[in-house]
C-alpha cells in the first residue's frame, strides 16, 4: 500500500487498484500532495519535469470532487492522450466511477481542449455542473494552434462557472508567475525527475565522420549493447525515411537471431495493415516493414493509422530498437526510451528554416528515461563540427527556455472564432463587451501587465476587434441589430462546427455561385481551405502526372502542391482506385488518402448545409451522393450496397456488381458466397439487403 497519510482510505484504494505499480510517491508527487493542494480551495499549476507523474496528482483532486458527489473534467491537447487516458482511466469503473468523453454522462470526463471549448460555448448548464477542471500540458496554453483555444475556453468557463476549481498540470516555463496571477491560482514547482537525464551535444567530427547519422548508428549500437532502445527526431518525414533505412543497414550485422525473428513478426504485422483495407502495400509501407526486419521504423503522419499504432506498442513492448519521428511525436503519445537523439535542431516554418525552440528542445529530452526500467535517461544533440556543438550547447543545454506568451492576436482564425462564440452564445453585444472579454485572457493579461505595452494595450486590442468585426460582418457571419450584433444563420453554422471561419468563407463563395455541382471542382475547392488534412508528395519526383490528371477533370493549377497531390488523390479514391494505385501513379503519401476523404466527406455535409442556410435547395442530393462517395471511396452505382450492408467495403461491393449485375436479388446465399471474401455472414447480410430493396 502506498504509505501516505494525507489521503482518504477509499482514495487509497482506489489508487492502488488503479495504479498497482506505484509502490510510494516519488519526491516530487510528495512536495505536491504536502503543499495542501487538495484541501485548499485555489486554483493550482503544478510544475514538474516530464514523466514525474503528473497525470496522478491531477487524477487525485478529480477522485476527491468525484467522491464528494461532484464532476470532473480531464482536458487533454491531442486525440491521442484522450484515448490512452480514457483507457487508463477505466480503472476507476469498478469503484463506481463512470468515466467518459462528455460531463453529460460521466463522473470523470476526458475531453481535448476543442470540445471543452465547445462546452463553455453551448453547454452551460452541464458546465455549471464540473467542479473540478484539470488541464493536462497546459504548456500548450502558448502554442500557436492550440493555445488560443485553451486560453478562451478557460476564460469563458471562469465567467460562466465562478466556483470551478482549475488543476494545470505543465512542464517548468519560464514566466510561471505572471501566469499564475491571470489564472489567480497558486503553483507548486519541482525539478524531481524519476530518471535522471544526462544531457549532451555529439558531433560528427568526435567519431570521424562529417555525417551525423554515423553518430545515429553509434548510439543505436549502445542500445543494443545495454538492452535498450532509442528515438530519434528529425525535421521531415523524407528524413525519419533515410535515416530509418540507412540505421537498418548499419546495425544489421549487430543483432541475434531472437531478436530478428521479432522484428520479422513486426514487420509482417505492419504490411497486414494495407492488406486489411484491400490494397497491397504501398512503396512506403514496404519501405517501412524493410527497415522493421532489422530493428528501426520510421513514424510519421504518411502512414496508416494503424500502422503507428503498431510502432507504439510493438516499441513500448521492447520490439523495436529505434523509432525516427518529426517533432510532432514529442506531443502526445507517451514514449520513454533511454536515448533520445536530436538530430535536427531547424525545421522548416513558412519563413524558411528555423531553430527549434529551447522548449521544444526540452520536451523531446524529456522522452529519455523509461520510469520502470533504466535508472539514467541521454538525450543527445547531433552537431555537424566541435564549432557547431560549442554554440548548441550554449543555446539548449545551459540557455534558457522561451517565455510563454499568448498567440491569441497572432492566430486571426482563433479571433474571430472567439468573437463568433462570444456574440452566438450571447456573452458579448456589442464591441465594449468583446473589449471586456479579450481583456480577461491571457493575451489581455499580458498586454496591460507589460510595462511598454500597457499604455497602449486597449488601444491595440479595440484595433484588432474592430477590424475582425468588420470582416465577420461583411463575409456575413455576425449582423447589427437593434438589440446589439448577433449571428446570423451562417455565423451559427460556424459556431457549432470546429472549421477555421477561412475554410466557411471559402466555401460558402464557392457553393453560392455554384451552378451544377463539378465533382473535381468541388474536391478542388476543399482541398485548398485549410481543414483539409493534405496528402503530400513523397519526394522531388516529376508532378506532371499530377498536373495531367488536373488538365483531364478540366481544372488548371499553376503551381503543383500538396492541395494538387491531395485533390487529385480523392478523385482518385472516388474512382474506387486504392492506396497502393494512387501512390505509384501519383507519388504521394498515400497511406493518409483515407483520413484526407473522412474529413473531406465532413466538409461536403458542411458546405450542404450552408447551401440550406443561403436558402439555396439546388444540388443537395447531389452533395449527399459526394459526401458518401468519399466516405466510401466508391463511384455512384454501389452508394446503396456499400451504406445498405455494413461491413461490406467497397472492394467486395464492386465484386458483387461485377458478378450479378442488375441480378443481384435473384442470387442465392449459396452463389453470394462464391465471391471472394463473402462468408455465410455477409451473404445473409447482402440477402437481406436485397430484399427489402
Amino acid at each position: 500500500m502506498i504509505n501516505m497519510e494525507n489521503l482518504s482510505n477509499d482514495i487509497k484504494t482506489i489508487i492502488n487498484t488503479a495504479y498497482p505499480y506505484i509502490k510510494e510517491f516519488n519526491p516530487a508527487q510528495k512536495a505536491v500532495i504536502e503543499s495542501g493542494y487538495l484541501e485548499d480551495k485555489s486554483n493550482y499549476i503544478i510544475s514538474i519535469p516530464t514523466a514525474s507523474g503528473k497525470t496522478v496528482l491531477g487524477i487525485l483532486p478529480a477522485l476527491k470532487t468525484i467522491l464528494n458527489g461532484g464532476k470532473a473534467v480531464y482536458a487533454a491537447p491531442l486525440l491521442s492522450i484522450q484515448n490512452e487516458k480514457l483507457k487508463e482511466f477505466k480503472a476507476f469503473e469498478e469503484h463506481g466511477i463512470k468515466v467518459g468523453k462528455h460531463p453529460s454522462n460521466s463522473d470523470l470526463s476526458v475531453m481535448v481542449f476543442e470540445s471543452f471549448d465547445a462546452l463553455t460555448r453551448f453547454s452551460w448548464n452541464v458546465l455549471r455542473e464540473v467542479d473540478t477542471l484539470i488541464i493536462d500540458e497546459f504548456h500548450m496554453i502558448g502554442e500557436y494552434s492550440r493555445g488560443p483555444t485553451l486560453e478562451s475556453a478557460i476564460t469563458r468557463a471562469k465567467i460562466i462557472n465562478p466556483s470551478l476549481r482549475i488543476i494545470a498540470l505543465s512542464a517548468t516555463l519560464k514566466n510561471i508567475d505572471e501566469i499564475e496571477q491571470w489564472l489567480d491560482g497558486k503553483t507548486v514547482e519541482h525539478d524531481y525527475r524519476p530518471v535522471p537525464l544526462n544531457k549532451e551535444v555529439l558531433d560528427a567530427e568526435m567519431f570521424n565522420t562529417k555525417n551525423k547519422n554515423d553518430v545515429i548508428v553509434k548510439i543505436v549500437e549502445k542500445a543494443i549493447e545495454d538492452n535498450s532502445q532509442a528515438l530519434s527526431f528529425v525535421s521531415t518525414r523524407r528524413f525519419t525515411e533515410s535515416l530509418a533505412t540507412y540505421v537498418a543497414k548499419k546495425i544489421d550485422k549487430k543483432t541475434t537471431k531472437e531478436q530478428k525473428h521479432k522484428f520479422k513478426q513486426v514487420a509482417d504485422k505492419l504490411l497486414e495493415v494495407p492488406k486489411k483495407k484491400g490494397s497491397l502495400p504501398t512503396t512506403t509501407c514496404l519501405k517501412l516493414a524493410e527497415a522493421a526486419e532489422k530493428g528501426v521504423v520510421f513514424h510519421h503522419a504518411g502512414l496508416f493509422n494503424e500502422q503507428k499504432e503498431i510502432i507504439e506498442d510493438e516499441f513500448r513492448n521492447g520490439n523495436i530498437l529505434m523509432i525516427t519521428a518529426t517533432p510532432s511525436l514529442m506531443y502526445g503519445v507517451n514514449l520513454p526510451s533511454k536515448y533520445v537523439v536530436i538530430r535536427d535542431h531547424t525545421r522548416w516554418t513558412s519563413n524558411g528554416p528555423a531553430s527549434i525552440p529551447v522548449f521544444d528542445y526540452e520536451q523531446m529530452s524529456g522522452r529519455a528515461g523509461r520510469p520502470q526500467y533504466d535508472d539514467v535517461g541521454y538525450s543527445y544533440l547531433v552537431a555537424k563540427t566541435m564549432d557547431e556543438a560549442f554554440d548548441l550547447e550554449a543555446r539548449y543545454i545551459d540557455g534558457e527556455i522561451e517565455l510563454t506568451n499568448s498567440k491569441l492576436i497572432d492566430n486571426k482564425d482563433a479571433i474571430y472564432k472567439q468573437i463568433i462564440a462570444q456574440i452566438a452564445s450571447s456573452l458579448s453585444k456589442n464591441l465594449d463587451d468583446l473589449n471586456d472579454f479579450f481583456g480577461k485572457t491571457l493575451y489581455g493579461f499580458q498586454m496591460k501587465n507589460n510595462p511598454s505595452m500597457s499604455m497602449f494595450a486597449q488601444d491595440s486590442l479595440n484595433w484588432e476587434l474592430e477590424s475582425a468585426l468588420e470582416f465577420l460582418l461583411q463575409n456575413g457571419i455576425i449582423r447589427a441589430t437593434p438589440e446589439g450584433l448577433k449571428t446570423t444563420d451562417f455565423g451559427n453554422l460556424i459556431a457549432k462546427s470546429n472549421y477555421a471561419v477561412e475554410t466557411a468563407v471559402k466555401i460558402k463563395e464557392y457553393v453560392s455561385t455554384m451552378e451544377k455541382l463539378n465533382t473535381a471542382e468541388m474536391i478542388y475547392a476543399l482541398a485548398e481551405t485549410p481543414d483539409l488534412p493534405l496528402i503530400s508528395f513523397k519526394g522531388r519526383k516529376s508532378k506532371d502526372p499530377v498536373r495531367d490528371k488536373l488538365s483531364e477533370c478540366g481544372l488548371f493549377a499553376v503551381d503543383i502542391g500538396n492541395p494538387e497531390a491531395t485533390a487529385v488523390s480523392l478523385i482518385e479514391w472516388i474512382d474506387e482506385r486504392n492506396e497502393y494505385e494512387i501512390e505509384n501513379a501519383y507519388n504521394v503519401y498515400s497511406a493518409s488518402t483515407r483520413r484526407s476523404a473522412y474529413e473531406a466527406s465532413r466538409l461536403v455535409k458542411f458546405a450542404k448545409n450552408t447551401l440550406e442556410v443561403l436558402g439555396n435547395y439546388s444540388n443537395l442530393k447531389d452533395m449527399d451522393y459526394l459526401s458518401a462517395r468519399l466516405y466510401y471511396g466508391v463511384k455512384e452505382d454501389i452508394i446503396p450496397l456499400v451504406v445498405g450492408v455494413k461491413r461490406l467495403g467497397r472492394k467486395r461491393a464492386r465484386l458483387l456488381m461485377k458478378t450479378f449485375g442488375d441480378n443481384l436479388s435473384e442470387a442465392s446465399e449459396k452463389d453470394l458466397q462464391k465471391v471472394e471474401g463473402i462468408g455465410p455472414k455477409l451473404a445473409g447480410k447482402v440477402k437481406i439487403f436485397t430484399m427489402n430493396h
